[in-house]
């Protein structure tokens, strides 16, 4: 399908934050799949599959982690972007990105770092992604960070919409790089966060069905998911319970795949440039009002069946005790940090404490759980739920 004029153009890249001198072209590739590959390579994707999606630790090789996650919402958002007629590229390398700012066990884990940080400025899992990308994964001679094109960092930074009142990470990250933070994002960072939405509303009804936190009975209490459900009997009667199920969370994908382009398109009517889509005031790619509600409910459902689950929150609260003590003990003796970290440590708040949240933030589960047996003794307990 061929570039839609609202889509972003890699040949018209606003650029990166810092030159390269020296560096060719390195193969046939737009700025944008430049972005997407330096993301792949990067330390910081790779550790994304020792961190938590829902279950921490789970046992079992079935469950997913934040990369398997991340794949996925690749394959959702370059399906959507190539029927819209956008730049896959850039909506693939914001997919695989958007999570890369997350510690360890997840949700749990960043709000101990954000009560660690409270007054440091907090803890935002999504301005740690920036920071990630920007100052903290290095691997190339002479600048900070992957360098990534302006296109990839705004995206990154206002995949939910602009952003009227930044913390302390990407206020200074946009103090050093502009990304115009007050205006909407491109239709690629658009379709990004709804593909997030989309894998992981689905996704997390797989991972909790498998573990035996959901049931099917719950599942139908869901007008939508009981209509969807129906069919699927109808049309696959012998099929065994554990494929009729993992039909469903396919069905429910494509529906609401299909919903967003339907939506979206009819949004772009009259929309003939990036920059309009930028001045809209409202996000042009969206789901039906129909739509919005029933994912509005799912959620509802998963928070208090998953999310909220008993299991879970005792999970989480463990979680969090495991970061707020690993804190505890770095900023009483920094030298309990791998070399390089301590060594790095600045002298001076809020700098100091920032520089031990984002040494706790890059570990996985593991490594952090390692840390923690490490200094105190003995593993924590409780963190292996599934």
């Amino acid at each position: 399908m061929s570039r839609a004029p609202y889509a972003a153009d890699p040949a018209q890249t606003r650029g990166r934050e810092f030159e390269q001198p020296g560096q060719g072209a390195r193969g046939p590739r737009s700025a944008f799949q430049r972005d997407r590959d330096r993301i792949i390579h990067s330390i910081a994707f790779r550790r994304l599959a020792g961190k938590t999606q829902v279950f921490v630790a789970p046992d079992g090789d079935h469950y997913r982690v934040r990369l398997t996650h991340s794949l996925e919402v690749a394959q959702i958002g370059r399906v959507v972007a190539r029927e819209l007629g956008l730049d896959e590229d850039l909506t693939e390398a914001l997919c695989l990105a958007h999570d890369l700012g997350h510690p360890p066990f997840g949700h749990p884990g960043e709000e101990a770092l954000d009560a660690s940080l409270k007054t440091r400025g907090g803890f935002d899992h999504n301005e740690h992604a920036l920071r990630t990308v920007m100052r903290l994964d290095s691997p190339y001679c002479g600048v900070p960070g992957l360098n990534l094109s302006w296109e990839t960092l705004e995206g990154l930074a206002k995949h939910n919409g602009p952003v009227e009142r930044p913390g302390w990470a990407l206020t200074e990250l946009d103090a050093a790089f502009p990304l115009d933070l007050a205006r909407w994002p491109s239709l690629e960072a658009q379709v990004a966060a709804l593909a997030d939405d989309i894998a992981y509303d689905n996704h997390d009804i797989d991972d909790g069905l498998r573990a035996g936190y959901l049931t099917l009975e719950q599942l139908l209490e869901l007008d939508f998911i009981a209509s969807l459900w129906r069919d699927i009997e109808r049309h696959f009667p012998r099929a065994r319970r554990e494929e009729q199920l993992r039909e469903l969370v396919r069905t429910q994908i494509g529906v609401m795949v299909n919903d967003l382009l339907q939506t979206t398109r009819a949004n772009l009517k009259g929309i003939g440039s990036l920059a309009e889509v930028r001045g809209a005031g409202c996000a042009l790619a969206a789901f039906s009002p129909a739509m919005v509600q029933q994912e509005r409910a799912l959620k509802r459902f998963m928070y208090a069946n998953l999310y909220h689950h008993e299991a879970q929150l005792r999970t989480a609260e463990n979680a969090r005790g495991v970061v707020a003590r690993l804190y505890a003990a770095y900023d009483q003796d920094p030298g309990l940090m791998t070399a390089g970290w301590a060594e790095r440590l600045p002298p001076a708040e809020p700098e100091r404490a920032r520089h031990i949240a984002d040494f706790i933030a890059g570990m996985t589960d593991t490594f952090a759980i390692g840390q923690y047996a490490r200094i105190f003794g003995k593993a924590p307990e409780g963190l292996t739920n599934v």
